[in-house]
């Protein structure tokens, strides 16, 4: 028997495709361009937006003969038995194989922000809890693993990281961002790309771009972003995450900038991506963003209008559904209304990528070879890792915190006793679970209640909810009261229910008009505050809160963004001291419910002053946190430098644990530049490192600087490196500067490509003492 050339893995894969394409009809090609949601429930709430309406009918055996480019979220959708849905999954493939007249199976693509969303699955911190932990290098190792557990169950394709940077708190997805500074989101979300990527699982970078800048804080709302904020703090995650991190996919965000829709805009997907950014991989479409041309941008005035701005823009395929890129587009190209040369181009590409992940070998299959676990012990140990990395202590000025072994302790609150506290809105129990609430949570959680049990089994710990998390009743306030005021502290659990378009107060579609906490939970919190016991209060969040109602009155303020499946553990190993907290705010916490949006990349004039009665100033700054131990630094001598443009200088500090217990000092390095010819943010971060430290240790830190760190988008629309004075500060927050470099750069300005330097690398070395 001969084998067919783009059968042949001994050949180029350019050379395969060119020659499976040239045997493919018209219509075979575009069934390359378009994924289908098996078993998408059409009645009531959905997991996506205007999923009832968006939702196409078609006939599944006459639609795998001409073959299939994606199959949508098979574990995902709704809750099945991973040993049984990898079984289901590949009979799926092998049918859709047998039926088409070249055997090509489909891309498998599953949600996986915060752990494989699977029933069963682990369920990681969120991926605002990765950046509190400023650490790319556990986050990467978690991604390994959510990788291995994708292609485990034959998924090849992963929708995640998310790139977004918060610009206004008051959206309901900042859970699933990873901050509201660039730097941090690119260099996590670049490591978690990296961890993806090396399971052999295709990264899928969204939302491209700009959405969650949106007018108002509303999702799906429009984007009113100058050039200069689009070109320096939207799309920097998205290059980092690309050329640090590999990643091979990249989905269109929903939103309009300035008028147009990110799906129809070829400056964004073709020129920018493709030809300035060399990206080679496959754009995808957000679920019904295609369609959404036609329905919610009108740009398009049918379905094969909008894939013709679709597909001339540059997205390759449409998920989850074919009411585009099906048959309208398929007539459209046979009535001269659009050039068959785009599906060739996008069929292409998607063949490429089926190409590198085997799907078009002769040896393919889709079985899975060995046992199934998705939440093994070694992925739930490295969740309590990340989970007790990522807690913030935001406050403890009367050293409340550790609390003592054998306390009387008053645990209040709705986040207390509920294990679905711990999630954000795209963990399955929270995305999917809870429209089957017949189905067990398939995982263990603790919650904050049973684990300070757990914890501090001396202790005397008695409960009472308050009230419910978004609810009006107060009726339990009297409880609540009653048993702080028997205590000796009182630990009051607040937050965050997690769900989708506004079941819940935090996550996709739930918008906030203000950042008070949700319900009638500040006025409990009012209440246990008057009893006189110190209250410790500990946040379950996926945004931040206004917290300056009761500054200076609570004993201590402990902040987690959804910790995941071992996050009631991580809090209650801080809460009795096990745990030593390290982790750092990667967004700000405000003063006041009002006044937003804001974040800590501020020009001078979006700071306080004289001209204004509304103060910005945040409470807790972007990088702030608290330890249980303390630390000095010491910087290496320094003086007034001048570099070239394209000099470099490298800044050494060193940090010594001057306490008596192990703990991590995170070493920020911010840039200010004192005068530019546009505005510049008065300080933004440029560098970090995690330092873990035994009593009395030391580390030596240096930052390798160069002068393209410096670099910003001028009037004209370029990326330059201005002559001048800068500032490199070192600091243990975005408003906590330790020690300052002053530097001068010298030369004339430099006009920087796509080659320039992104990060700035960073060495560490031991100290003996």
């Amino acid at each position: 028997m001969t084998t067919a050339p783009w059968r042949d893995p001994a050949r180029p894969a350019a050379a395969r495709v060119d020659d499976l394409l040239a045997r493919m009809t018209l219509e075979e090609k575009s069934a390359q361009l378009y994924g289908v949601w098996v078993g998408a429930d059409t009645d009531g709430d959905g997991v996506a937006p205007l999923q009832r309406e968006m939702t196409s009918d078609y006939d599944w055996d006459d639609l795998i003969t001409l073959g299939l480019g994606q199959l949508t979220r098979s574990f995902g959708t709704a809750p099945v038995d991973p040993e049984l849905g990898a079984q289901a999954l590949a009979r799926a493939q092998r049918r859709i194989a047998a039926a088409g007249r070249f055997g090509i199976p489909a891309v498998a693509h599953e949600e996986c922000l915060a752990g494989f969303t699977a029933w069963g699955a682990t369920a990681y911190p969120v991926p605002l809890a990765w950046g509190a932990s400023f650490d790319p290098a556990l986050v990467e190792e978690m991604a390994r693993h959510i990788g291995a557990d994708l292609r485990a169950a034959g998924v090849h394709q992963g929708l995640a990281p998310v790139l977004d940077v918060v610009r206004d708190p008051r959206w309901g997805r900042v859970e699933e961002t990873i901050g509201e500074d660039p730097y941090l989101v690119g260099t996590i979300g670049a490591a978690y790309t990296r961890g993806l990527e090396s399971a052999g699982v295709v990264a899928t970078l969204k939302h491209f771009a700009g959405y969650a800048s949106s007018v108002g804080a509303r999702n799906l709302a429009p984007v009113r972003a100058g050039v200069r904020e689009f070109a320096d703090v939207v799309l920097p995650p998205f290059e980092m995450a690309l050329r640090e991190g590999g990643a091979r996919s990249v989905m269109a965000a929903y939103n309009e900038t300035d008028g147009v829709p990110a799906s129809a805009d070829p400056a964004l997907l073709t020129q920018l991506l493709r030809e300035e950014w060399q990206f080679t991989g496959t754009v995808v479409a957000d679920y019904f963003g295609i369609g959404f041309l036609e329905t919610l941008h009108r740009v398009a005035g049918s379905p094969a209008e909008a894939a013709r701005a679709a597909l001339a823009a540059g997205i390759d395929v449409e998920l989850p559904t074919l009411k585009c890129y099906g048959k309208p587009l398929v007539e459209a190209v046979r009535a001269g209304d659009v050039p068959e040369s785009l599906i060739e181009r996008a069929a292409r590409r998607v063949l490429l990528q089926k190409c590198e992940l085997g799907l078009l070998d002769e040896d393919w299959a889709p079985e899975p070879t060995g046992r199934i676990d998705l939440d093994s012990a070694a992925n739930r140990a490295l969740a309590r890792q990340l989970a007790e990395k990522s807690v913030v202590l935001l406050d403890n000025p009367d050293g409340v915190l550790p609390l003592p072994p054998d306390a009387r302790i008053a645990v209040v609150g709705p986040r207390a006793a509920d294990a679905l506290a711990m999630l954000g809105c795209y963990s399955f129990p929270s995305h999917v679970g809870v429209h089957h609430p017949e189905v067990p949570m398939g995982i263990d959680i603790p919650t904050v209640l049973q684990s300070l049990r757990a914890e501090l089994p001396d202790a005397k710990v008695t409960f009472a909810e308050g009230c419910d998390v978004s609810g009006p009743d107060t009726t339990g306030f009297e409880e609540a009261v009653a048993r702080a005021s028997e205590a000796d502290v009182c630990v009051a659990v607040l937050g965050d229910r997690a769900g989708l378009f506004g079941r819940g107060t935090s996550g996709e579609g739930c918008d906030v008009a203000d950042l008070q906490l949700p319900g009638v939970q500040a006025d409990l919190l009012d209440a246990l505050v008057s009893t006189g016991v110190p209250v410790v209060l500990v946040l379950l969040t996926g945004r931040p809160y206004a917290l300056g109602r009761w500054h200076g009155r609570l004993g201590a303020v402990v902040q987690a963004f959804f910790p995941g499946e071992e996050g009631g553990p991580a809090v209650a190993g801080v809460l009795s001291g096990r745990v030593n907290p390290s982790g750092r705010l990667p967004v700000s916490v405000p003063h006041v419910p009002g006044g937003q949006p804001w974040t800590y990349l501020q020009p001078p004039l979006g700071l306080a002053d004289e001209v204004s009665s509304l103060d910005p100033t945040p409470l807790y700054p972007f990088g702030h946190g608290r330890s249980y131990t303390t630390f000095a630094w010491e910087p290496a001598e320094s003086r007034e430098l001048e570099i070239d443009t394209d000099g470099s200088h490298d800044l050494t500090l060193t940090v010594r644990n001057t306490g008596d217990r192990p703990g991590a000092e995170i070493v920020q390095l911010y840039l200010h530049d004192p005068v530019a010819s546009v505005t510049r943010p008065d300080v933004r971060l440029i560098a970090y490192q995690r330092l873990e430290l035994d009593p009395g240790e030391a580390s030596r830190v240096t930052f390798h600087f160069h002068a393209d760190l410096s670099a910003f988008t001028d009037r004209s629309g370029r990326r330059v490196v201005e002559p001048g004075a800068l500032e490199l500060r070192l600091a243990a927050s975005s408003a906590d500067v330790r020690h300052t470099a002053r530097l001068t750069l010298r030369g004339p300005e430099r006009v920087l490509g796509t080659d320039r330097r992104l990060l700035c690398e960073t060495e560490v070395q031991t100290l003996i003492t």
